[in-house]
């Protein structure tokens, strides 16, 4: 008796060969770092570079460290949608309740079609490591459109644990299939 192939594992199988992400670390502190020549303290970027180095079919090609201001996340948005050869954004920090924390506000709005259940899967993970404090994520996901082909923006916590959380346990075993779905030709 042949197995019959499931919808989604024939998606995947008709994923991107090589995806294409940018990582945008949104970070007033590491920023200032930055511009004052010290010694950077991101602890995500490297993670990301690592955890992607030996991946086959994910390759983190733009990466990036900006300030908690809604014109640098803005102009660091136009930069990465568009570069046609991008697929996905991860945004790290701004999703917290703090007052700096203003990506999701300016972000959040944008998205076209919402990926609810990112951002359920992701505190319900979460939740499992730090417990109650999971729920003051507002992780989320999401596409955007541009003319060239439609991206998948995740907006994440500014911890690198949680950015590998996301990473390992939903991004990298689902983005081919995401990729598949927005930019298919119906």
């Amino acid at each position: 008796m042949l197995k019959k192939t499931k919808v989604h594992e024939q998606h995947k199988k008709n994923s991107p060969e090589i995806i294409k992400l940018a990582l945008i670390v949104v970070s007033t502190s590491r920023f200032n770092e930055k511009e004052s020549g010290k010694r950077n303290t991101d602890k995500t970027i490297p993670k990301v570079k690592r955890v992607l180095k030996d991946s086959k079919s994910i390759s983190l090609t733009f990466s990036e460290i900006i300030p908690d201001s809604e014109e640098h996340i803005n102009n660091i948005l136009i930069q990465v949608m568009k570069d046609s050869s991008i697929d996905s954004i991860i945004f790290s920090g701004g999703t917290g309740l703090s007052e700096k924390d203003i990506t999701y506000e300016t972000l959040e709005p944008r998205l076209e079609k919402k990926f609810n259940g990112f951002g359920e899967l992701f505190r319900s993970l979460s939740y499992n490591e730090i417990g109650t404090s999971a729920m003051l994520s507002r992780a989320t996901a999401g596409i955007l459109k541009s003319k060239e082909k439609n991206k998948v923006i995740f907006l994440l916590p500014g911890s690198p644990n949680a950015v590998m959380l996301a990473l390992q346990h939903i991004i990298i075993p689902e983005l081919g299939h995401i990729l598949y779905i927005i930019n298919k030709e119906e």
